[in-house]
């Protein structure tokens, strides 16, 4: 990908600023292969969030491709069963790639660039290897500057946090009926590590997008869930301050249950309530686990979802939007009873607010409602869209994907049955 783009402008891009992104290194041909040349040819990337401002076509997915190729103007096409045929034009603006989930998008570039040349690559790796270098010697020195500070960093970060959370949720409540956040317990590193075995894999639960989730037990023998951030996530103080800024101030029987935060040096860790059954999916799609949950099971857990998502959107304190619901965010206890988890991507809404617009979108595609797939709009519609996947899930026992190739997606295949009966 890089060797086939060149930065705009490239003393800015040295200067590690990248707003005004990148060109292609050589122009489009699109209609030269009339002439007898080879024209253009499409570069695919993997697990994209594609750019904003898509046009939609009616084409199916053997068509898509044609109606970009045959389009001038056209600069990507993207693919996606729940969506359909997604066209751009022009710039690609914010574009991201996903580590998980995501679509596969066809970029627009000239025939030469598809075969990867060796010249080529060292012109563009030498001036990547010096960037780099000084990347790592100024991490090196900001390091040194740090170590360097007197006062304790568990303070500094703690302060920050309270402060942030104050700021967060100013304006949604009055000063009487607001949590004090300072309430909330801060646990010791040592201590969360010595419950975890040092965050042994013997003791992990799985892994979300704020990073792995371990089970611990603490002094005093009360078992707990451990999220500890992960520096390859994605999500960082920002996610999880909103996380504790959103659980700390709900309380419901059918929302997980916060018991306190880590913040020491670069550690960043949510201490939560421990769900012995773990999440729902670990029983929706297991073919022996499945046979557990009867109809009246199914039932209670649909209704249970219900409650805490209408307290979320009604009831509560604050108006949130939760933009992440799915199976694996649905956490059961012992009784099989739902609680819904995972408040990182949560947004709080005034009273008055009843849509938001985004340009970072976030969450899990198959449980996303177009509108905010596409173009970033999202409201308690949108997390109703991610309940009804989830209803259909826990009655067909079959998972929803916007990547399969050969067989109907959930949603798609629901959609046929309406149809037919």
């Amino acid at each position: 990908m890089r060797e086939r783009f060149v930065p705009r402008n490239s003393t800015e891009w040295n200067a590690r600023n990248w707003s005004n992104g990148c060109v292609r290194r050589a122009s489009l041909q699109c209609n030269v292969s009339n002439g007898g040349g080879k024209g253009d040819g499409f570069l695919k990337l993997q697990k994209m969030k594609v750019p904003i401002n898509a046009e939609q076509s009616l084409a199916n997915v053997q068509a898509c491709p044609k109606v970009c190729s045959d389009n001038c103007s056209c600069t990507a096409y993207a693919y996606d069963r729940g969506i359909g045929c997604m066209l751009w034009s022009g710039d690609l603006v914010d574009m991201q790639s996903f580590l998980g989930s995501g679509i596969d998008l066809y970029i627009r570039v000239a025939h030469s660039e598809l075969k990867t040349h060796s010249k080529l690559a060292i012109m563009v790796t030498a001036p990547l290897l010096a960037v780099l270098f000084v990347a790592a010697v100024c991490v090196i020195l900001v390091c040194r500057k740090l170590k360097k500070r007197p006062a304790p960093e568990k303070d500094r970060s703690a302060e920050l946090l309270y402060k942030r959370m104050e700021e967060l949720t100013s304006g949604n409540e009055s000063a009487s009926n607001q949590v004090k956040l300072k309430d909330l317990p801060l646990f010791e590193f040592k201590v969360l590590a010595t419950s975890t075995d040092s965050f042994s894999p013997g003791n992990k639960l799985g892994q979300g997008g704020f990073g792995p989730v371990y089970k611990g037990i603490l002094p005093e023998g009360q078992e707990i869930a451990v999220k500890r951030l992960s520096r390859a996530s994605g999500q960082g103080l920002e996610e999880l301050m909103n996380e504790v800024v959103v659980i700390s101030k709900l309380q419901h029987r059918n929302l997980v249950k916060l018991l306190g935060c880590c913040i020491e040096g670069e550690e960043r860790l949510l201490v939560y309530e421990y769900m012995p059954k773990k999440s729902l999916d670990a029983y929706l799609f297991d073919p022996l686990k499945q046979k557990i949950l009867d109809w009246r099971t199914r039932f209670n857990i649909m209704e249970g979802i219900c409650r805490g998502l209408l307290y979320l959107h009604r009831d509560s304190r604050l108006k949130i939007i939760h933009r992440d619901l799915k199976a694996s965010n649905i956490l059961l206890d012992d009784n099989l009873n739902p609680k819904i988890s995972d408040f990182g991507l949560a947004r709080v809404f005034q009273a008055n607010e009843d849509e938001a617009n985004t340009r970072r979108v976030v969450g899990t595609y198959g449980y996303m409602s177009p509108e905010y797939a596409m173009e970033g709009f999202f409201s308690e519609k949108s997390d109703v869209f991610s309940l009804g996947v989830i209803f259909l899930e826990i009655i067909s026992g079959r998972k929803n994907s916007h990547k399969e190739d050969n067989n109907l997606n959930l949603l798609a295949y629901v959609s046929i049955l309406i149809n037919v009966y």
